[in-house]
């Protein structure tokens, strides 16, 4: 265990005793060689590096040294937490560096706030590259946006003469950090970081007045001032919190890591506002703040699968929450909120529509059902998530029922198949639960793969969906669709929906519990029955098609036409992504091959 390593290096500095005897556990130390390549520009780096010693240089992408890093530098904080490096950084003499694991890095970063907000301060040193690399305009968005933007917390104010001790209730109570201290005409400012050096270091009894301890020499920004003069308060006054006034009247306080979460795509931000909610309305900001982000990711050069990890992750804590605060006692004991298709499978980054359910494993009030089914759909709609073309939604009694009521239905769609049940049952097999007990979804979910697994005949009928919508004649020509007087590709029906219900339908034949189509890609080739290659092939091509189709709904949301969300048109591609293009159809065309092979779908 590297016992030198200094503790009191920023951003280490803010880490607690336990954090960091926690981290000096986790320590490796690597050597390079001059010239060796740390850290490659687009990848990313399963460590965060600091220099003990040595240089290393920071190159663009054409190869020019942008910077040179010493001993107690630390890189790359992007390709750490973000998932690629924007740069590439080499060995400019033997270097030696301590190298901490990524998910060291990312759960101090959950952990500690002060750590997190210094650690996201690196961004900054990326605004030029960014703006090199055609993104200035996102950069300086950020910087031009009004403080309001950086969504402050809620001022929580309370009496100089209280007790140290119920100022800590009150932060625990309302879950904040600091609070507003009135004396008399004066308003201070105090942290649970004054509050426990107060105790700790200084012995003070817990019956001391709050205003002993507080700060009264509070800095404000007024909501509609830009997040840039914020930053200038900050770095003149050297504080890490500002109070935000409204009309002259405080009303939120603002902290360093709201603003770097501007910059940072303020996806570690959000599950905290999420948890924090105390009703619809805060909960349809943090809505709006989810779909914000993945335009910044993207921007940032995010992998497409990795903002989609992400928003899925605060999708479902966001309906999780939802559920919690909606659903009566009743629903909240009986009931399993499922979330399916894109969203089940973890595939899901610009919304489209509502997929989700309720399996209940005893039956409860009609009433109380009735009122869950429409207010959980209608805040749903609220928060801007459509309603489901094809219904299925929690207040659609298909989808809501109990777990009997699910396997009758489920097992009418196999034995008694319409032209849409199909894709029911391609939807429900995406499912996962995202609150209350995940045993009546396991076990109906189980029922359904008992029931297709050796049937040939109605796993056919399942898969012969693929051939819903024509595959490609050519290259690209009868992939046209025609929308208007515009040629242009539906990355859905050409691209994603093939890849993801035949390999959906492969997965349900062998009763594979992966849920995302990357996973069961690697799954069906460890069983052997893709080969190696073409599964690489096939996972490059869904990665591609699900990158332009992010592209094309980022679009669509920006010049307001939802109805252009999956279409891209050839004459807007580079020769290089339309070259790629062809040759993911190609590979679509493959696979659609395969699966009627394999199921012998020229027989049905």
């Amino acid at each position: 265990m590297p016992t030198a390593f200094d503790a009191l290096n920023p951003p280490f500095d803010r880490l607690g005793h336990d954090e960091v005897e926690r981290l000096r556990r986790q320590l490796d130390i690597g050597y390079f060689p001059p010239g060796a390549v740390i850290v490659e520009a687009g990848r990313q780096s399963d460590a965060l590096h600091v220099v003990i010693k040595g240089a290393v240089e920071e190159r663009d992408a054409a190869g020019d040294v942008t910077a040179v890093l010493g001993p107690k530098d630390s890189f790359d904080a992007r390709a750490v937490v973000h998932g690629a490096a924007d740069s590439r950084f080499v060995a400019a003499a033997e270097t030696l560096a301590y190298l901490i694991p990524r998910e060291t890095v990312l759960d101090l970063v959950r952990r500690n706030r002060g750590f997190a907000a210094f650690f996201y301060s690196e961004i900054s040193r990326k605004l030029d590259a960014m703006a090199r690399g055609g993104m200035a305009g996102g950069v300086e968005s950020v910087m031009r946006a009004r403080i309001r933007d950086a969504r402050p917390r809620a001022a929580a104010f309370i009496p100089a003469a209280a007790s140290i001790e119920a100022a800590g209730h009150m932060m625990r109570e309302r879950d904040v950090n600091a609070l507003f201290v009135q004396d008399g005409d004066r308003l201070g400012i105090v942290t649970g970081m004054n509050l426990s050096k107060a105790v700790v270091l200084a012995r003070k009894p817990l019956e001391t007045p709050i205003g002993d301890v507080t700060h009264y020499d509070m800095v404000a920004v007024d909501e509609d001032d830009f997040v840039f003069e914020a930053l200038m308060k900050m770095t003149k006054s050297n504080k890490r919190r500002l109070a935000v006034t409204r009309a002259g009247a405080v009303t939120g306080v603002l902290e360093d890591i709201d603003i770097l979460g501007l910059f940072a795509g303020n996806s570690q931000l959000i599950p905290g506002r999420i948890d924090r909610a105390h009703g619809l309305d805060d909960l349809a900001i943090a809505a709006g703040d989810i779909q914000e982000q993945v335009g910044r990711l993207q921007a940032q050069g995010v992998r497409v699968e990795d903002i989609a990890e992400i928003t899925s992750d605060l999708n479902r804590r966001l309906l999780a929450r939802l559920f919690h605060m909606l659903a009566p006692a009743s629903i909240r004991e009986a009931g399993t909120l499922i979330v399916m298709g894109s969203e089940g499978r973890g595939e899901q980054t610009v919304r489209t529509d509502q997929d989700n359910g309720l399996i209940l494993a005893a039956p409860v009030p009609e009433a109380d059902l009735d009122r869950f089914r429409s207010e959980f759909s209608g805040a749903l709609a609220q928060f801007g998530f459509p309603p489901c073309p094809g219904n299925v939604m929690v207040s659609n009694p298909v989808w809501s029922a109990t777990e009997e009521v699910f396997g009758r239905q489920i097992r009418r769609w196999v034995l008694e198949p319409d032209d849409e049940a199909p894709m029911h049952l391609g939807i429900f097999f995406d499912a996962i639960a995202v609150a209350g007990d995940p045993a009546p979804l396991d076990r109906v979910k189980a029922a359904f793969i008992a029931m297709m697994r050796g049937e040939s005949a109605y796993l056919a009928h399942f898969a012969k969906a693929i051939d819903q919508f024509p595959g490609p004649g050519g290259v690209i020509g009868t992939l046209m669709a025609t929308v208007g007087r515009e040629e242009v590709i539906d990355l859905k029906k050409s691209g994603t929906f093939p890849i993801v219900h035949g390999i959906r339908s492969l997965a349900i034949e062998h009763g594979l519990a992966e849920a995302g189509t990357v996973a069961r890609i690697g799954r069906l080739a460890e069983i052997g029955l893709l080969s190696a290659a073409f599964a690489r092939e096939l996972t490059g091509a869904f990665r591609f098609f699900s990158e332009l189709r992010l592209r094309a709904q980022l679009r669509a949301v920006r010049v307001g036409e939802p109805h252009q969300e999956r279409l891209v048109r050839p004459s807007d591609l580079t020769s290089t992504d339309r070259d790629l293009l062809r040759d993911a159809l190609r590979v679509v065309k493959q696979f659609r091959d395969i699966v009627r092979s394999h199921f012998k779908l020229g027989l049905f």
